[in-house]
């Protein structure tokens, strides 16, 4: 990719999302990035001057995703990089316990989330016919465990959405879906307790996970790949 990338993140206030944030930039790269946390982003806007950007923007919400993505691309064009992060997952629970709303809040933020940011920003970037867009998966979009039902299906769901976008994509393009390996974040935290800690976190994890993650090729394009150290 070009030495200086525009890179559209969302989930950037915390966790693997501020660690790229932070990675990126110091790579010398222009990230513009969203997060629902308001106090998240005026951190990340106290820490990052012009001509990063970051909005406080719920992916769930369209309207909110649409409005910023015309803004942004007004501002800076197509992104280069479109790194589609943002997640949450479910209290540990049995498939059947799991309460209406949190089942509708991980579909809404892992698939709907993901939806509404492709719906805005892919269509400049088809235009020009050029541009990475990396959808986050998990180890969890290609296998299963119990108690994570819902997370689960959310990520199978990526893994299929991106393989087909893939396909609809001009040449010079490439999605893919990214399991980036297993970190400490507050996210496995809830799944694993305290046997998240024998994991690296996210700042260990940016240092290898970035570079990887910038060398992605348009040849790779519909790819299930993973991020190992």
């Amino acid at each position: 990719m070009p030495d200086a990338n525009v890179v559209v993140l969302t989930g950037a206030t915390r966790g693997l999302g501020r660690a790229m944030a932070d990675r990126l930039i110091e790579e010398g790269h222009t990230v513009i990035g969203c997060g629902r946390s308001l106090s998240g982003i005026k951190e990340l806007e106290s820490s990052y001057k012009s001509p990063h950007r970051f909005d406080c923007v719920d992916v769930v919400n369209d309207s909110q995703v649409a409005e910023w993505a015309q803004s942004v691309i007004a501002q800076v064009g197509p992104p280069d990089l479109l790194l589609n992060n943002a997640a949450t997952v479910n209290p540990n629970a049995p498939v059947w316990e799991v309460s209406a709303e949190d089942f509708d809040s991980v579909i809404d933020v892992n698939i709907k989330g993901v939806a509404n940011v492709l719906r805005h920003f892919v269509p400049s970037m088809v235009e020009q016919s050029s541009g990475i867009i990396v959808n986050f998966s998990s180890g969890w979009g290609r296998s299963t465990s119990p108690e994570v039902g819902p997370y689960c299906a959310t990520k199978w769901a990526i893994e299929g959405l991106t393989q087909s976008l893939a396909q609809e994509l001009p040449d010079g393009m490439a999605a893919i879906p990214l399991n980036p390996g297993v970190i400490n974040t507050e996210l496995l935290q809830s799944c694993f307790g305290s046997g998240a800690a024998h994991y690296p976190d996210p700042e260990e994890w940016s240092h290898y996970a970035v570079p990887y993650i910038l060398g992605i090729r348009p040849s790779q394009n519909g790819q299930s790949l993973s991020v190992t150290p």
